[in-house]
């Protein structure tokens, strides 16, 4: 009976299942207990009877092996070789609780252009600019903020891989955040790629390389996985280059609680392209030393995003090993801090970096 229950996963509160005359009713929390169960390899065949089939029309239905799904009221499910996997069940939950949240920011994004419709380049009130961005790291702490001591001390100083990683994604997107709260977490520099909207180079490769015009989208070339969705870009992250571990508690959740805060904040600055921004890129990819939720750093990223400028990413949070690096080049931990070697030039304050970025790369040629 178990395994007819594991069976019926439907992502209705409730379904009804029978299978040789008897009836079960069973949660997604009973779906769950049953998949971690040793099922092994069987082939089941039962009746699925949801309570409301227009509730679930339409919606994924996750099995761990080969399954034939007849849509209609009453279903029948023949199962094949099911997988113990209890942990898949909520990755597809959480996949769809982020198409969710990517619906409410296609709704959102619209009213932040027109709140926000100013001009970037112009001079800006430092107090309410500073205000609001670190109103937004309060909301997103502790995420984003300090590495994780244990994965430095595992890594070392030549913890970083071999060949960086890439992420296309733009600043305001809260689930983008999420991956960049996880590279500060797992002391991890990576080339970003923004993807303004009305983006004029990297959205449409991430459309032809990855199939979809979706964000955060990862490549890494170390291993040549490439994926789309934020919760398993996290996944991968901790798994790959955190000792196998899992998230840290709360950094997946929270960001449907207050991903949204810095974005509606900061009035979607780092969501669209500049209209003056330049169409040519920088010959040599310039670097910022920042971590995730430092108020300061965030209004440099803002910037970048709006000029679709790529740039490595250095975080140096709280107890990174990038930090020595840091204080030899600058004379400071503080950041951000930026260097350009296209002009050989590099500084510390966000609102001389925000006034340089304008001035070098937002005039079309």
């Amino acid at each position: 009976m178990d395994i007819v229950q594991a069976a019926a996963v439907s992502w209705h509160p409730r379904a009804s299942t029978s299978s040789s005359g008897s009836g079960l009713n069973c949660t997604r929390a009973q779906v769950r207990d049953a998949f971690r169960g040793d099922i092994g390899r069987r082939e089941i065949s039962c009746r699925l009877r949801l309570s409301d089939p227009r509730r679930t029309a339409g919606r994924e239905q996750y099995f761990a092996s080969t399954t034939r799904w007849q849509k209609s009221g009453a279903a029948r499910i023949v199962v094949n070789s099911m997988k113990t996997d209890a942990d898949e069940v909520q990755k597809v939950e959480e996949k769809d609780e982020e198409k969710g949240g990517r619906s409410f920011l296609t709704f959102l994004c619209p009213l932040l252009k027109l709140l926000g419709s100013g001009d970037p380049a112009a001079p800006r009130n430092v107090f309410l600019e500073t205000t609001t961005s670190g109103f937004a790291s309060i909301a997103r702490l502790p995420w984003g903020s300090k590495v994780n001591a244990e994965v430095v001390a595992e890594r070392g100083e030549t913890g970083q891989p071999p060949q960086l990683l890439q992420l296309y994604e733009f600043e305001a997107c809260p689930f983008c955040r999420r991956v960049r709260e996880a590279l500060t977490e797992l002391d991890l520099s990576v080339e970003v790629y923004p993807c303004p909207k009305g983006s004029l180079k990297h959205r449409d490769f991430v459309k032809k390389n990855g199939g979809q015009e979706q964000f955060p989208y990862l490549i890494d070339p170390n291993t040549g996985a490439s994926m789309f969705e934020s919760s398993e870009i996290v996944s991968y992250l901790f798994k790959q280059y955190g000792g196998g571990r899992e998230p840290s508690p709360g950094l997946l959740e929270s960001t449907l609680v207050t991903g949204w805060v810095p974005t509606i904040l900061r009035a979607g600055r780092g969501m669209m392209l500049y209209s003056k921004a330049s169409s040519d890129t920088p010959s040599q990819k310039l670097e910022l030393y920042s971590y995730e939720n430092n108020q300061f750093a965030r209004l440099v990223r803002e910037t970048l995003c709006e000029l679709e400028i790529p740039y490595i990413l250095r975080n140096a949070g709280k107890g990174s090993a990038l930090r020595g690096s840091l204080l030899k080049l600058a004379g400071s931990t503080k950041v951000p801090y930026l260097v350009d070697p296209n002009t050989g030039r590099s500084m510390g304050e966000s609102q001389d970096i925000i006034s340089y970025l304008f001035a070098t790369y937002g005039v079309k040629n």
